[in-house]
């Protein structure tokens, strides 16, 4: 993998460059539509690809280990040929899903034992085993196992779950050097920096990622129920410390305003459910702030659901149809609202890389969020 830095904004942080990977070329700032179990709820890889642009999706270690299971995933020839998508894709380790989903959960030094969310039955994902599952999905990025913590939560358990993190990571980077990948494209490991939400384990912990020199950094353990400023001064604190030559990821982040804002602290990479799961229920993003289409104020609006415009180039969808779809609960409503918001996520990225060539990022930004917020 390969990260060019290309510009930096004057008055901020925020910065535009290119991640190469086996499978084409990210322009960053990016948005990573999330593929939890190979694929992103209603909508087709087409579409993603064609009418939204998306150059990466994220997928998950934790649901795809569990169905359709790796061996299956294996005997297609890897994650890219079983979805069908031809871009990047990113996995998550699974570490969050294991402390968040599965039941009664045991955390040891060999790792972590816990139970199916979907029938109960018990496994153990260790360092060793999480690299090999990845090894075997094929992902072009993926991610170091950690420990997640849960916020808030007290200074000492934050520093012993840090440390284990820190001592899991060396076991991810020795079974990752040791192993190849399976289907002849390479495969980038990204560490995972912890700490919570207290400054002394943020800045500890980031310089022991920065340290391993991987391809890629990330930041977790944010945006779990935090105050954004806290969030956003965690990451400030991090970004200062990651080398500026390989790419930020900061991980399930977050609304439009959060990226926006994490953009201009020197963030690179993003994912969030809340796009598509927010879709689901009606709720749309838009230039002039958040709709919820399901309200009757909408029932006889005519106009298009953006007035900047939607992902929908041979067709614009009205609010009062999109509106008529969920009120009698076709499913096309949810899907047309999933390509909407994705599309927004996407074209919001991509401005913000424009503003940051250009060199009016940061008046852009402090404009657009003030809008983005505010429900219509």
């Amino acid at each position: 993998m390969k990260f060019l830095l290309q510009t930096k904004d004057t008055n901020s942080s925020a910065r535009a460059g290119i991640i190469k990977t086996a499978h084409g070329e990210i322009p960053t700032p990016i948005f990573m539509p999330v593929g939890t179990a190979a694929t992103v709820k209603g909508v087709h890889q087409r579409e993603l690809s064609k009418d939204i642009g998306a150059p990466i999706i994220l997928s998950n270690t934790y649901h795809l280990y569990l169905r359709p299971g790796i061996d299956i995933i294996s005997q297609a020839g890897g994650i890219h040929k079983f979805a069908g998508w031809e871009g990047s894709i990113l996995t998550d380790s699974g570490g969050y899903q294991i402390f968040s989903l599965a039941h009664q959960c045991k955390i040891k030094e060999e790792g972590a034992t816990f139970h199916s969310h979907i029938d109960g039955s018990t496994h153990l994902f260790t360092p060793e085993n999480v690299m090999d599952i990845q090894r075997t999905i094929g992902a072009d990025i993926i991610m170091a196992f950690d420990e997640c913590t849960h916020y808030p939560c007290d200074e000492n358990h934050a520093r012993t779950s840090m440390d284990r993190t820190h001592r899991w990571l060396k076991r991810c980077v020795n079974r990752f050097r040791e192993t190849e990948p399976k289907y002849g494209y390479e495969q980038n490991l990204f560490p995972i920096v912890q700490g919570s939400i207290f400054r002394n384990l943020r800045k500890e912990s980031a310089e022991i990622i920065a340290g391993c020199e991987l391809e890629g950094n990330a930041i977790g353990g944010l945006s779990v129920g935090e105050p954004p400023e806290m969030m956003y001064e965690m990451t400030e604190l991090v970004c200062d410390i990651l080398p500026a030559n390989k790419p930020r990821y900061l991980m399930g982040v977050g609304t439009p305003a959060n990226i926006l804002e994490s953009i201009a602290l020197g963030i690179d990479m993003f994912d969030c459910v809340m796009p598509t799961r927010n879709a689901r229920h009606g709720i749309l993003y838009t230039s002039e702030g958040i709709i919820n289409i399901k309200n009757e104020k909408w029932k006889t609006d005519f106009s298009s659901i953006d007035s900047e415009g939607t992902v929908f180039a041979d067709h614009q969808y009205s609010k009062a149809y999109l509106r008529h779809l969920f009120s009698v609960g076709e499913l096309l409503g949810g899907q047309i609202a999933s390509l909407h918001n994705l599309g927004f996520y996407l074209n919001l990225v991509k401005t913000a890389r424009e503003k940051i060539v250009d060199g009016s990022f940061n008046s852009w930004k402090v404009e657009m969020v003030e809008k983005l917020g505010r429900r219509i």
